[in-house]
């Protein structure tokens, strides 16, 4: 083959990614699987096309900022606060028990005690990139099991970090005579350092540096995206790493009245940037090493999929939530991540362990990748198989997650709603205008805040999950209304307005449902799935537009309060 230059191999990553992606969508696989496979494809272990590492390695590392500080900057500080002390506890739970167990099912494998010990740290990391990269596809990532996984992921981080420092400092103490163990102070002092910048840059800088910079809206995307790398490179250059500094970068905006611009701005180039971190994931990938412990391999996969996620379950259950967010949240931990192949090659590399563990590890890392980006994908319909059998993991009471059974409405309500964006907002203060009682669900803790503080009543619930819905005050409801978005048909292939349209009937509403359209189609399937009204946004908006334009008089009008959303209509 000639030499290609570093452009040319590029243009050929990314045709075969538009090639192998398409294939995937016409079989409707997520896009992740596609992209892995085409690394797997242009790697070592195939048509070896990758040689420009350095390169495309720059990019998927931009890439991660990029997506990081995306996540960052939407942010919910008060969310945050009151699911730190969760977040911690449930990943150092999940981090030490996936430990001890990962540990014995290596002795029991016949694995010595260093090199079961190194199998067992690098099955407790789950990749951040991934996962979150997924919720934000569903859009769950501001649902209370995506903020959680998003605080446990975070822990994860800092525990890889950790146990790379400590390796570091063995293998410095190695080569000057034992000393080292001033890297994790170091590491601490900076992180604070850090920390203590952010909170400056916030209460000094943002507002004003962002309004001056909105005057040019390009130039406050390059600050975006300027502030977002040089906070990833100052959080790998102490040790925490391009995702913790990434994050922190997010942070300093979130708190600006331009994040949700600068979101929608730079929404594109993160999934563009992240095409060539899953590419080089896939490309590292050594298939040559998978030989030797294939039953190995196979165990400890089974494990990371089936044990981690119930490992969650159970400290979930313990502390007091809902089976159906354990769950949900427990599924994010169904893989290995990226950082668990650099762990095991550091042990390599120190002498600690042999290179077949790599390729052990490599295996797993293959296997639970893919089969835990269909378990996120299709979550709610494993959620429906599985849920007669996870009653053992929920407590009689769920004080996290409060039904409010007896809190409603003495007289009920005449309208249940679903969605609290911007459509349902308004929706919902013209029906209270009109002394029409109604309530408010929404499984996003930020939307139910907000809407309660507008002093409408409110309940924190997933419209797809049946047992929630039969909670609900339905018998003296007349209308059930759902304005939830409609997930993109590339990766979920749950409609939760058809889900809801089946749970309110099986729980014996007898009334009417209407739910939110933007199609004709779509509109014509809602009615086959039993809708009874079928609400067009933007033709009921014209429809009114010409009546007034035509002499109508207007209505008084309602005004609402601003809802901040990512860059995108929320229904």
């Amino acid at each position: 083959m000639l030499e290609m230059t570093s452009f040319s191999e590029v243009a050929i990553l990314l045709m075969m990614a538009a090639g192998v992606g398409l294939i995937g969508l016409l079989l409707r696989q997520p896009l992740i699987v596609s992209f892995i496979a085409v690394g797997l494809l242009a790697g070592p272990s195939a048509l070896d096309l990758v040689q420009s590492d350095a390169q495309i390695g720059l990019l998927s590392e931009l890439g991660i900022a990029l997506l990081l500080f995306l996540v960052g900057i939407k942010l919910d500080v008060k969310l945050v606060r009151s699911l730190g002390a969760v977040s911690v506890l449930t990943g150092l739970g999940q981090v030490g028990f996936t430990a001890l167990f990962g540990f014995f099912i290596g002795l029991g494998l016949g694995l010595d005690a260093i090199t079961s010990l190194y199998v067992a740290v690098a099955m407790t990391f789950s990749s951040t990139i991934i996962i979150v990269k997924l919720l934000s596809d569903k859009r769950e990532i501001d649902a209370l099991h995506g903020q959680i996984a998003l605080g446990f992921l975070i822990v994860q981080d800092l525990v890889v970090v950790f146990a790379m420092i400590v390796l570091s400092a063995i293998g410095i103490g190695a080569a000057d005579g034992g000393h080292g163990g001033g890297s994790v102070l170091s590491v601490m002092g900076s992180g604070l350092a850090m920390l203590v910048a952010v909170v400056l840059f916030v209460r000094y800088a943002a507002n004003p540096l962002t309004e001056r910079l909105a005057h040019a809206p390009e130039l406050l995307v390059i600050f975006a995206i300027g502030l977002a790398t040089i906070f990833a490179a100052a959080g790998d250059a102490v040790g925490l790493g391009k995702e913790v500094g990434g994050l922190m970068a997010g942070v300093a905006l979130a708190s600006t009245a331009y994040r949700e611009t600068i979101a929608a701005r730079l929404a594109p180039l993160r999934d563009f940037l992240l095409l060539f971190f899953f590419i080089a994931l896939g490309a590292t990938l050594d298939l040559s090493l998978l030989g030797t412990h294939m039953l190995g391999a196979m165990v400890f996969s089974l494990f990371v999929l089936i044990g981690n996620p119930l490992i969650v379950l159970a400290i979930m259950g313990a502390l007091g939530y809902r089976k159906r967010t354990g769950f949900l949240a427990g599924l994010t931990v169904a893989q290995i991540s990226e950082f668990s192949l650099i762990f095991v090659a550091m042990g390599v590399s120190l002498g600690h362990i042999a290179d077949d563990a790599l390729g052990l590890v490599t295996m797993v890392g293959l296997v639970t990748i893919a089969a835990s980006t269909y378990m996120i994908t299709f979550s709610h319909h494993l959620y429906a198989l599985f849920e007669p059998l996870l009653g053992v993991f929920e407590r009689k009471a769920t004080p996290r997650e409060p039904t409010e059974a007896g809190a409603h409405k003495a007289g009920g309500y005449r309208v249940i709603l679903f969605g609290l964006g911007r459509f349902g907002t308004a929706i919902g203060l013209r029906l209270q205008r009109r002394g029409i009682a109604v309530l408010g669900v929404d499984f996003n803790p930020q939307a139910v805040r907000r809407w309660r503080g507008l002093g409408l009543e409110a309940e924190f619930g997933d419209a797809t999950d049946p047992e929630f819905v039969a909670e609900l005050p339905l018998s003296g409801a007349r209308w059930v209304v759902s304005t939830v978005p409609i997930q993109p048909t590339g990766l979920s292939q749950e409609d939760a307005r058809r889900t809801l349209i089946q749970s309110v009937r099986a729980a014996g509403f007898s009334g009417q449902v209407a739910a939110a359209s933007h199609s004709a189609v779509d509109s014509a399937e809602l009615f086959a799935a039993g809708a009874d009204l079928v609400l067009e946004p933007f033709q009921d908006a014209a429809d009114r537009a010409v009546d007034l334009l035509c002499g109508a008089p207007q209505a008084e009008r309602t005004e609402i309060p601003e809802i901040q959303t990512e860059g995108r209509l929320a229904l």
